[in-house]
C-alpha cells in the first residue's frame, strides 16, 4: 500500500486527490485522510500516518542502510589518530627488536614485500578478510594479481635456490586497493572497502607485533614458572602427558591433522569471518564479529606472558629443553613429586607464550561464532576446537590448566564485546565478574598453591573444572539460551524509552 500512495502522488501531482485508508485495530479502526496539493513536490509517508494513528511521539525509524552507515562512519581524528598509533607501535617493536637482536615488525612487514615473508597463511588471510568490502569484479581482478604476483616470486625464489613460500603477491595487492579505495572511490563502497581493509591489514600488522612480543617475553624473563604448572597440573590429571603419549600411540596421520589444525587455525578463523561479513556491501553490517573478538584476544592474552611466563612440557620436561630442561620425561613419565618448588631458568629465545591458552581462546572464539551458522560451518568449528584442544596437549605446547585459563579469557573477553546494543545490564556483568574470577584465581592457584594441588588433586580439580564448567554454564544462559516473552517485552520497552 505504502508503494502505490507513493506511485500515484508521483505520477499525478497536478490533480487534487482524496486518499482514504483504514488501519484496523484490535478495537477499531482508524480512518486517515491525506491530501496532496496541486504541484505540491511533497510525498506523504504513510509509516507516518501510522505512528500518528497509533499515537506514538517518536518519528519512524530511518532506513537501516543509512543507519549503519552513519554508525560504521568514523571521525577523521579517529582515524588517523589509529593510524598514527599503529605506526608507533611498529616504531617502537623495530627499535626494541634491534636492541635485543631480533626480527623486528618493520623488518618482517618489508620481507613481505620484497623478499621471503615469515608466513605464508597471515598474509592470505587478511587479504581474503579485505576483499569481502569489494565487488565481485574487484574481487575478481584483486585475487588474479595477487597470485600473479605470488607466481612471479615463487619463481624468482626457486632460480636463487631459496625455500618455497607464498604472500607477496596478497601483500602488495592489498596495499594497491587501499590506495585505490581511498584516493578514486566515495560514498559507501569507499567507506566499506576501507573498513574490511583496515580489518585485514590489522590482521597483517598484529602478527607482526604479536611475533616481536614474543621474543620480548624471552628476553625479560630469565625464569619460567613451569615447575609450578606441572605441579598443579596434576589436579587434572597430568593431561598434557596423557593426551601426548595417546597421540604417539595414534600415529603419524593424526599427529599431522592436529598439527595442521593447530598452526593454520587463521584458516578457519577467516572461513567464519567471510560468513559473518559477507553481507557487508549492501550495507549489512553485523554489530559484533569473530575478527574484533580475535583482535582483543591479540591485544590482551599476551600481556599475561610476561607476569607468568612458561614455556610448555615438550621444552621444560622433553628433548627439545635443547639441555635447558629439568628432565627429559615428556610424555611418557610424569615426574616424581619434589620437596620444594621453585622457577627455573630457561634460555634467552624461547617464547614464554603458555599462560594463558591462546590458541584454546581463539579455537572457543572460532566455535561460538559458528554456532548461528549452517550446519557446514557448525561442525567445522566443532572439528577446529576439538583437534585445537588435542594439539595443544598432544604436541607438548600447553599444561591442562594453560587451557582453562584461555577458555575463560575467551569467554570474558567475548561477553564483554558481544551484542553491544544490549549496554551492561546485570547478565553481561555476571558473566564477565565470573570470568575474570575464574582466569585471575586458576592464576593465583597455580602460582601459590600448587605443592596442595599436586598432593590433594580431587578437592582442587572438581574447583576448578567446576568454576569452569559454572561459567560456560551462565555464558550460554546470557546470550545463547532461549529468553522469556516477557523480559523480551522489557528490553523492547527499555530501548523505546532511551530513544525517546
Amino acid at each position: 500500500m505504502t508503494n502505490a500512495v507513493h506511485k500515484e502522488s508521483e505520477e499525478t501531482p497536478r490533480r487534487p486527490r482524496v486518499a482514504r485508508m483504514r488501519f484496523r485495530n484490535r478495537s477499531a479502526s482508524v480512518g486517515v485522510k491525506c491530501r496532496v496539493k496541486p504541484c505540491s513536490r511533497r510525498v506523504y509517508d504513510v509509516r507516518m500516518l501510522i505512528h500518528d494513528a497509533h499515537g506514538s511521539s517518536t518519528s519512524p525509524p530511518e532506513s537501516a542502510g543509512d543507519e549503519r552507515l552513519r554508525e560504521r562512519r568514523f571521525r577523521p581524528t579517529v582515524v588517523w589518530g589509529g593510524i598514527a598509533a599503529a605506526v608507533l607501535v611498529l616504531v617502537a617493536g623495530q627499535l626494541i627488536a634491534v636492541h635485543i637482536h631480533a626480527l623486528g615488525p618493520l623488518t618482517s612487514l618489508f620481507r613481505d614485500y620484497a623478499g621471503t615473508p615469515k608466513s605464508a597463511t597471515t598474509p592470505w588471510a587478511g587479504f581474503l578478510l579485505a576483499l569481502i568490502g569489494v565487488t565481485g569484479r574487484v574481487r575478481v581482478s584483486a585475487l588474479a594479481a595477487a597470485v600473479a604476483i605470488d607466481l612471479v616470486f615463487v619463481a624468482i625464489r626457486a632460480f636463487d635456490g631459496r625455500p618455497f613460500t607464498v604472500g607477496n603477491g596478497p601483500t602488495i595487492v592489498l596495499t594497491a586497493l587501499a590506495v585505490i579505495a581511498a584516493l578514486r572511490w566515495s560514498g559507501a563502497r569507499r567507506q566499506t572497502a576501507l573498513h574490511t581493509i583496515a580489518l585485514g591489514a590489522l590482521l597483517i600488522l598484529a602478527t607482526k607485533v604479536g611475533e616481536i612480543w614474543l621474543d620480548i617475553t624471552a628476553w625479560s624473563c630469565p625464569q619460567v614458572l613451569d615447575p609450578y604448572v606441572e605441579l598443579a597440573d596434576r589436579a587434572l590429571g597430568s593431561p598434557a602427558w596423557v593426551v601426548g603419549h595417546a597421540l604417539d600411540l595414534a600415529g603419524p596421520v593424526p599427529l599431522g591433522v592436529v598439527r595442521w589444525v593447530y598452526f593454520e587455525l587463521p584458516v578457519a578463523a577467516i572461513v567464519v569471518a567471510i560468513w559473518q561479513l559477507r553481507g557487508v556491501t549492501t550495507g549489512s553490517w553485523p554489530r559484533h564479529h569473530l575478527v574484533r573478538t580475535f583482535l582483543v584476544l591479540g591485544l590482551i592474552g599476551p600481556v599475561f606472558y610476561v607476569i607468568f611466563p612458561v614455556v610448555g612440557p615438550v621444552l621444560a620436561f622433553g628433548l627439545q629443553g635443547h639441555g635447558m630442561e629439568l628432565a627429559d620425561v615428556w610424555p611418557n613419565l610424569v615426574p616424581a613429586l619434589p620437596a620444594s618448588v621453585e622457577s627455573m631458568p630457561f634460555d634467552g629465545i624461547t617464547p614464554r607464550n603458555c599462560m594463558p591458552s591462546l590458541h584454546t581462546a581463539w579455537a572457543l572464539a572460532l566455535f561460538i561464532h559458528s554456532r548461528r551458522g549452517p550446519v557446514w560451518l557448525r561442525w567445522g568449528g566443532t572439528f577446529w576446537l576439538v583437534c585445537t584442544l588435542i594439539a595443544t596437549l598432544g604436541l607438548g605446547a600447553h599444561y591442562g590448566v594453560d587451557l582453562v585459563a584461555g577458555a575463560a579469557l575467551c569467554l570474558t573477553i567475548e561477553s564483554a564485546l558481544r551484542d553491544p546494543d544490549r549496554g551492561w545490564d546485570r547478565s553481561r556483568v555476571r558473566v564477565v565478574a565470573l570470568g575474570i574470577a575464574t582466569f585471575v584465581g586458576v592464576l593465583v592457584c597455580v602460582r601459590y598453591f600448587a605443592m596442595p594441588m599436586a598432593t590433594n588433586p580431587i578437592p582442587f580439580g572438581i574447583a576448578i573444572l567446576g568454576i569452569l564448567t559454572a561459567l560456560s554454564i551462565v555464558f550460554y544462559r546470557t546470550w545463547f539460551a532461549p529468553r522469556r516473552p516477557e523480559v523480551v517485552a522489557r528490553e523492547a520497552d527499555q530501548v523505546e524509552l532511551e530513544r525517546r
